[in-house]
């Protein structure tokens, strides 16, 4: 896949993904991770104490997507996508860091970025230069996503144009 300025964003055969990393706040080390499916043994595990959602009730609404570490079992952060094909667009229905990932104490960074980004390559894999990303955010987290994530917000959702998701693609998957 080639992103801003035609990189290729490397792909890991092994696992059929493209790699991207977040980053150990404490060390400063760079960890590759993986975004797949969740399974349904995850759903035990992903908790509303500890992912904010009970992410059971969103089965069969949403495709839940789920990220850790490479080589490690323990969820770092969910999200959950809708594709809304008459708009050609994904829209991001809910989306969580593990609590211990959240604020300004968190364990590591890119968490979201990294799941926000893949919800970019999904929707550009499925409808190329006419793609987009929507999630309707909690009102305190609007200014964040306009920083950090370089989102617009159009009524009600916040909203990822083409350009903008080539950036997130460029920033979160490893070249």
């Amino acid at each position: 896949m080639r992103g801003v300025k035609g990189k290729v964003y490397r792909f890991c055969k092994e696992f059929n993904i493209f790699v991207m990393e977040i980053l150990e706040v404490r060390s400063g080390l760079r960890k590759p991770v993986v975004v797949e499916v969740v399974e349904e043994k995850d759903f035990k595990i992903l908790t509303k104490r500890r992912y904010s959602f009970r992410w059971k009730s969103l089965k069969g609404q949403a495709d839940i997507y789920k990220l850790h570490i490479e080589e490690e079992a323990d969820i770092l952060g969910v999200m959950g996508l809708i594709d809304v094909p008459e708009e050609r667009r994904i829209e991001i229905k809910l989306l969580a860091n593990s609590r211990e990932n959240q604020g300004r104490n968190k364990l590591y960074d890119r968490v979201a970025g990294c799941l926000i980004a893949y919800a970019c390559y999904l929707a550009t894999t499925k409808y190329q230069g006419d793609a987009g990303v929507s999630l309707a955010p909690k009102t305190n987290l609007i200014k964040h996503y306009m920083q950090k994530y370089q989102m617009s917000y159009r009524g009600w959702q916040m909203f990822l144009n083409r350009e903008a998701m080539d950036y997130l693609l460029d920033k979160y998957f490893y070249v």
